[in-house]
């Protein structure tokens, strides 16, 4: 396989800082958007300014407007888009073929009418392709500014897994293999609820007594619910568990931190959504999580109590306060 041909899908902030590692290694990958406009603006200011300011974009990225020549001209698609938006650039790839290609999944979100992680929806829509996953603690400010990154690549062929690898492998972004693509999508997913909790205890100003408390005990609801719906126990005390967690919950580029950090401040969240730009993925998964949570009859009280905040429109300190004092149990339960 040319590993030379190399297209991105996404030209928010992580899609384009995918690309910027590939450009370090003399790569050059081809980035796609939704906004043909936004890509022409992007090629001329050779920046994303609206994800990635200040960073200059080099030559070797270039950009496509038509997704299906992106598709048939390249050999391994990297996806970065939105899981809301997600299925539906899938469906425009259904009638691509696809054989020989690797589709790579840099998406962490559960659908919400579906409850399908990113993988099993391109499943659906991919044909005859191999499909990887991609996750760990990598903000895409700190990706782009060549920030020292570890992450994980899963795929259920181990070879797909190595080629991945070794196609992003480089000095400042080293790259792990698993085969737990399950257990992958679900740490990088769930962490985001948790990380919601996180901001709103930092809205609160509450101290790292409480922060490391709800990591503990937040890990301990994504591992329950993980391994309800098949992934392997030991991935989510790795990069793309405990270490995607933790950048999550104490990181300024946070999203999902800084959502939970204006609730705990006292903003309502459909405030909060309408003034961002950018994507915080938590806000859906936290709505996907509740519903896997009683499908699979996990219980998951830190995610039922920011379930309730956001969409019940609960008291915060209400919801810490019924969390501190529920039943006493056993730290294994």
């Amino acid at each position: 396989m040319d590993k030379k041909r190399i297209a991105i899908l996404g030209d928010g902030g992580w899609g384009t800082a995918l690309a910027l590692v590939l450009a370090r290694k003399g790569l050059q990958p081809i980035l796609w958007g939704a906004f043909p406009e936004y890509l022409d603006k992007m090629y001329s200011d050779r920046e994303n300014k609206n994800f990635l300011p200040g960073i200059t974009l080099p030559s070797l990225i270039s950009f496509e407007h038509n997704l299906e020549k992106v598709i048939s001209d390249n050999n391994i698609i990297v996806v970065a888009i939105p899981t809301a938006y997600l299925r539906s650039t899938a469906e425009r790839i259904t009638k691509i073929n696809c054989k020989g290609k690797i589709f790579v999944s840099c998406t962490k979100g559960i659908e919400q009418n579906t409850l399908l992680t990113p993988y099993h929806i391109l499943q659906k829509y991919v044909n005859n392709a191999e499909i990887a996953v991609l996750s760990g603690p990598s903000h895409a400010e700190e990706v782009a500014r060549a920030v020292p990154t570890c992450v994980v690549v899963a795929a259920h062929d181990e070879n797909v897994a190595s080629e991945i690898q070794d196609v992003y492998m480089e000095e400042r972004f080293r790259v792990y293999t698993s085969s737990d693509v399950i257990g992958l999508e679900y740490g990088g997913a769930l962490k985001n609820v948790i990380a919601i909790a996180a901001g709103i205890c930092d809205g609160l100003k509450f101290g790292s007594n409480t922060k490391a408390a709800l990591l503990s005990r937040g890990l301990q609801e994504i591992v329950r619910l993980g391994c309800a719906c098949g992934s392997q126990k030991e991935t989510f005390f790795g990069l793309s568990g405990m270490g995607d967690l933790v950048t999550t919950c104490f990181s300024e580029f946070g999203r999902n931190r800084h959502v939970g950090e204006r609730i705990g401040k006292g903003e309502k969240i459909k405030d909060i959504l309408k003034s961002m730009q950018m994507v915080a993925e938590g806000v859906n998964t936290t709505k996907s999580a509740y519903a896997l949570a009683e499908k699979h009859e996990v219980e998951m009280p830190i995610v039922t109590e920011v379930y309730r905040i956001l969409y019940e429109d609960k008291d915060p300190l209400q919801s810490i306060s019924d969390l501190m004092m529920r039943t006493s149990k056993s730290e294994s339960e």
